[in-house]
């Protein structure tokens, strides 16, 4: 649940950067580009959370 709601902040701040940005460059907002680069970016940060958790069985023999 908690990669869901990972998925879900970084899509939802994506828009936001989004429309900013647009608006900062003078650039017409796209809500489509900007959905996929912000899941792109959410999935990404998923599988660095992912894959840095640590081992429970390294954690368990070092204590």
């Amino acid at each position: 649940m908690r990669y869901v709601i990972v998925v879900f902040w970084a899509m939802l701040l994506g828009q936001i950067v989004g429309y900013i940005g647009g608006a900062l460059n003078h650039q017409v907002y796209d809500p489509i580009m900007t959905t996929v680069v912000s899941l792109i970016a959410g999935l990404l940060v998923v599988g660095i959370g992912f894959i840095a958790q640590p081992d429970q069985k390294k954690t368990a023999k070092n204590e």
